[in-house]
């Protein structure tokens, strides 16, 4: 069976969570495994771009590097980025076969699609000397949490998954931080609680906490300010880059524009038109970044979201910048039912109505999960994510 036929028995998501189920698998085969370099990203925002952002830079300075990520858009070879690229159909191919030898047939077919992607990753990351590697929901019950870490990296921390994680911001952050082990590095939070906590599990945990503010030199400074103006990156990918700055440094290595000079992962703030941009957020946080990065601008939202998402908050956040919204149809069972949609849109007083022409006279921002940015490549004609 192909890894395309073994991937669709797999549902892509799980009312509850089997907690004991990849640990065991994980046992089986951790002696075949690569001992790899892994830096571990958590968080609830800003781990595609940061995790890009330094392993592109690790590759750049001569290492051989993975970087782990999840969701895709278009093609499920985005998530196994290997030495600056998607990994191809016959590495991936390859891997699956192998990963199929190592494990049992029961325990390949029980793992989840995440945690046998996890697993299918790190086959083909054998030859890599760093992994970057970033967490799917969580952080301690993570998949990507059972292995060895040489450093682990908290991008900003907020409302993200209740159902899994709580619904306070110190259980989420608990969870989130309790995945730290050695040595970590903690970005900007939004929350103060976060710091603290993670002050409190590291002292637990005997680990060494650095907060970024602590590392960020006037040179780093300055060079993610030369190159935020020179990528036109927004306020938050500018501290998403000086993150993974700042976690290079603490590698052990001397962070260079060169080595850092590109654009983030495609689907953050990504203009794939003249008059359209593109952002795959789907939580408050990022509809406040969103929101202060078009502050005093107005734009058409094409837009549509998960149920389980707080979407009457984020429609809240952005509607100083719409001019009105334009539905998008998704085929996904997890999409919120069309009339809550549009109640929610009414109460806020914000005009709407189905997406239909693209009118090349105004701007239009397509913000949402990574469905609707798929649903919307695929209806513009875009078959690729590499920028």
């Amino acid at each position: 069976m192909t890894l395309t036929e073994f991937l669709a028995q797999k549902p892509l998501y799980y009312d509850k969570i089997d907690l004991e189920r990849f640990p065991k698998a994980y046992a089986l085969v951790q002696h075949r495994l690569p001992k790899n370099k892994i830096i571990h990203l958590v968080g609830t925002n800003g781990k595609g771009s940061t995790g890009r952002f330094l392993a592109t830079a690790l590759h750049r300075s001569g290492k051989r590097v993975g970087h782990y990520t999840s969701p895709h858009i278009l093609r499920f070879n985005e998530r196994i980025w290997i030495n600056g690229a998607d990994a191809d159909d016959e590495t991936l191919e390859a891997a699956h076969l192998k990963l199929l030898a190592l494990l049992s047939g029961t325990v390949a077919d029980e793992l989840s699609y995440f945690e046998y992607t996890t697993l299918l990753a790190m086959i083909v990351y054998e030859a890599c000397d760093y992994v970057v590697c970033e967490a799917g929901l969580g952080g301690e019950f993570d998949a990507t949490a059972v292995f060895p870490k040489e450093l682990s990296i908290f991008t900003p921390i907020d409302f993200d998954h209740a159902a899994f994680l709580g619904n306070t911001i110190d259980s989420i952050a608990s969870t989130k931080l309790r995945s730290m082990q050695h040595v970590g590095l903690i970005g900007k939070q939004k929350h103060p609680a976060v710091e603290q906590i993670a002050q409190k599990i590291a002292h637990e945990k005997e680990c060494k906490l650095y907060k970024v503010l602590e590392c960020i030199t006037p040179d780093i400074e300055m060079m993610a300010l030369h190159l935020a103006m020179k990528n036109n990156l927004s306020e938050y990918l500018r501290d998403n880059l000086m993150l993974a700055m700042a976690a290079y440094e603490r590698l052990g290595y001397k962070a260079s524009e060169e080595l850092f000079d590109q654009r983030a992962l495609f689907g953050r703030l990504t203009r794939i038109a003249s008059n359209i941009t593109l952002d795959v957020g789907h939580n408050p946080m990022a509809a406040r970044e969103i929101a202060r990065a078009y502050e005093g601008k107005k734009v058409v939202l094409i837009y549509n979201t998960y149920g389980d998402k707080e979407y009457r908050d984020i429609l809240n956040i952005l509607h100083p910048i719409i001019a009105s919204v334009e539905i998008i149809d998704v085929d996904e069972a997890r999409i919120v039912p069309r009339g809550e949609l549009e109640n929610a849109l009414s109460e806020l007083q914000i005009e709407y109505r189905s997406l239909d022409a693209i009118d090349n006279n105004k701007e239009y921002l397509v913000f949402g999960s990574f469905s609707v940015a798929e649903t919307f490549l695929k209806r513009m004609n875009v078959t690729s994510t590499m920028v």
